[in-house]
């Protein structure tokens, strides 16, 4: 099955330790489908929350109105039901009850014909943790540069 990326969560990485990773199908409406096909959506602010029934929902994420909707158009941030197993929810509820994670929404993307959201459980960094990782990957682009000269 073709993979089509529509849009990753690039601040994730930069401020979280990201753990285990589930591929979980997103419930929308006609006009949020639409809107997704041409790009928009941003899941910078987005993050899952797990029900009292023990369903996940996807909270604060914005998926922007579709230019011909008119007032067939979504709410742009309302909560829209993940679809996950059973142990799937279990596995993310243990996490975030045991060791303190949080679960946020990583990329939207199309798998076939379907579209799919891929969450993570993940550790929020402390300031010193992301000067850490900024100067390893400091580090590791001088070594490329510098292997991609010596090659010339």
């Amino acid at each position: 099955m073709s993979i089509k990326i529509i849009t990753k969560n690039r601040k994730a990485y930069h401020d979280y330790e990201v753990g285990d990773k589930f591929e979980a199908g997103i419930e929308l409406k006609g006009t949020e489908v639409k809107a997704l096909r041409i790009g928009k959506v941003n899941l910078n602010d987005g993050w899952v929350d797990i029900s009292s029934e023990g369903e996940a929902f996807l909270v604060d994420a914005s998926i922007g109105h579709y230019s011909h909707g008119n007032l067939f158009n979504h709410p742009e941030t309302r909560p829209r039901r993940l679809l996950l197993h059973k142990n799937e929810i279990a596995k993310l509820l243990r996490g975030v009850a045991e060791k303190g994670y949080s679960i946020i929404p990583l990329m939207v993307y199309f798998k076939g014909r379907y579209i799919k959201l891929e969450v993570a459980l993940a550790r929020g960094k402390k300031a010193y943790d992301k000067r850490q990782s900024e100067k390893t990957k400091d580090a590791n682009r001088e070594i490329t540069r510098a292997l991609r000269h010596k090659n010339r």
